[in-house]
């Protein structure tokens, strides 16, 4: 396989930045390269130092774009696609009028295959090149999806969601059919190519006693997957949750219970948690993850940063899409709203920041930064292109940007897909906007 190279300006990160004036936290080539073999990236560097074994290939020029990583999103639902934008006033009437309705469609194999190859063209269209994702509760909806990527050779996490009660009975399993049909899909698919599989417990309101335990038995089984649910996002689903399981001291302790946190546990939401619940997911390294956009959207609450860190500074966490009860695919859109989220509290989220956060910090927080989320040699090669003129708003502000912190910046705040000019995965293009 002969090599490819792409030329345009260049940043990625090597670890969280402080603030603004933490140059050391990143790494930016105002004209660099890109070399791509095999899926990774062979080198990468200022285009004066392009190596002499690469100086005839014909580059793809992006200039004057910038390079970066490719988005990571850690919790997005693929059967919600088509429930974006459906009115309703919390949480839990969401889904029961209509989250449960068009997720009992992925029971029928054709329907989830024409979703799939769409949900993986919005993710690829939106700058997303890795997601972790939930399916429905059918073992079919997770085979469409891996199979589909698999044949994209794009990084994907998914898990087929177990619940057992409080949901439509064409969409409940049972805890032995959960445990055997992600079981299977285990041995199916998990580290095959790119892909891999999440155990799912949905969230304890849709899980027994029983199937929690499932549930647990599976960490301790597959110690390599990852386990991803939902925690204290809404206060009816909060005191649902107490009344069904009323040995529990909290929410968190219900997953600790049953041997659910950990450091591969990711749980979305996390905005109502107490001194105790925070505490006890950073001993555990568990990943709190931030949903901003369903969050607003649902009228959930506000996720604090600072609160989640006020047991340990360098508490895990990520930010995340949340498709359907969010509101974009769009990962920028997404840091948009958690600035918006943030700042409403007093705490500030410099767009440095958000950008690691996207791309390295995501990529730590499912434990792959060793492969994903940086522009460095020997990572796998995903990047996407970003134009900060993309729109005619971009376009008039940027006449006055003149720091690299005030472009991130633009294109966190008024960016949406146009701002994504190429999607590279594996070291193709798999989506490409017409060039200006």
């Amino acid at each position: 396989m002969s090599a490819t190279l792409f030329r345009g300006r260049l940043l990625w990160f090597d670890h969280e930045p402080e603030g603004a004036e933490d140059i050391s936290a990143y790494n930016y080539v105002e004209d660099g390269g890109l070399a791509v073999e095999f899926g990774r990236i062979a080198w990468s560097g200022p285009w004066a130092q392009l190596p002499a074994k690469w100086q005839k290939v014909e580059p793809v020029d992006h200039r004057p774009h910038l390079i970066v990583p490719g988005f990571i999103d850690c919790h997005i639902h693929f059967p919600q696609g088509q429930v974006v934008g459906s009115y309703a006033g919390s949480l839990l009437e969401w889904l029961n009028n209509y989250t449960f309705i068009e997720e009992q469609k992925y029971a029928e194999p054709a329907h989830a295959g024409r979703m799939a190859g769409a949900f993986l063209d919005m993710l690829a269209a939106y700058g997303t090149t890795t997601a972790l994702v939930y399916g429905s509760v059918h073992r079919q909806s997770v085979d469409a999806l891996l199979g589909e990527a698999l044949q994209r050779d794009m990084r994907m996490i998914a898990g087929k969601v177990m619940m057992d009660r409080n949901a439509p009975e064409p969409l409940t399993d049972t805890a032995q059919s959960g445990y055997d049909d992600t079981k299977a899909l285990i041995a199916d698919w998990h580290g095959k190519g790119r892909v891999e599989v999440a155990i799912s417990p949905r969230f304890a309101l849709t899980s027994t006693d029983a199937q929690m335990e499932a549930a647990g038995t599976l960490v301790r089984e597959h110690p390599d997957c990852l386990m991803q649910t939902h925690l204290s996002e809404n206060h009816a689903e909060i005191a649902a949750v107490a009344e069904l399981f009323p040995w529990s001291k909290d929410y968190t302790d219900i997953y600790d219970h049953f041997g659910l946190l950990g450091r591969k546990s990711m749980f979305g939401h996390c905005i109502h948690q107490s001194e105790r619940e925070i505490a006890r997911m950073s001993e555990s390294d568990s990943v709190a993850v931030f949903c901003p956009t369903s969050n607003l959207f649902l009228g959930s609450g506000l996720f604090s940063l600072n609160k989640m860190r006020s047991a340990n500074p360098h508490v895990r966490h990520a930010i995340a899409t949340d498709i359907g009860g969010g509101t974009s695919w769009s990962m920028l859109r997404t840091l948009d709203e958690g600035y918006k989220v943030l700042n409403l509290q007093g705490e500030r989220y410099h767009p440095l920041r958000s950008f690691y956060q996207a791309t390295l910090g995501n990529a730590a927080a499912i434990g792959m930064e060793d492969r994903i989320g940086k522009l460095a040699a020997g990572y796998e090669a995903d990047f996407i292109v970003l134009d900060a003129k993309s729109n005619p708003a971009m376009a008039l502000r940027s006449e006055t940007i003149s720091t690299l912190s005030e472009e991130l910046f633009l294109m966190q705040t008024l960016g949406d897909d146009r701002t994504v000019a190429a999607t590279i995965v594996s070291g193709v293009t798999a989506h490409q906007l017409p060039k200006r």
